[in-house]
């Protein structure tokens, strides 16, 4: 029975991309990176959290890849990503 645990914490970690692991946000509170419009102070701090970040441009990508419509990922707002995408859409075309 104790088993059970431990094998659905590492089912579970296995199905996260490796950067949502490594990660600094993985030892960071969660709602650093999902800030309410306007609060604007954890927004860059979850930016500069993301500059020190060995995994960023794979988190970026990832949440650029699946139209992620919330939160900072790979220091880069939803916004940014949507005109990220935008762009690459332009430049396939």
């Amino acid at each position: 029975m104790s088993t059970l645990p431990n094998l659905f914490a590492l089912l579970t970690a296995l199905e996260q991309p490796h950067f949502r692991v490594a990660g600094v946000c993985a030892q960071t509170d969660p709602e650093l990176f999902f800030p309410e419009k306007g609060e604007i102070d954890k927004v860059r701090h979850a930016r500069q959290l993301c500059e020190a970040c060995e995994v960023r441009d794979a988190c970026r990508e990832y949440a650029i890849e699946r139209g992620e419509p919330f939160g900072i990922w790979g220091g880069t707002t939803a916004d940014e990503r949507r005109k990220i995408r935008a762009a690459r859409r332009r430049a396939a075309a």
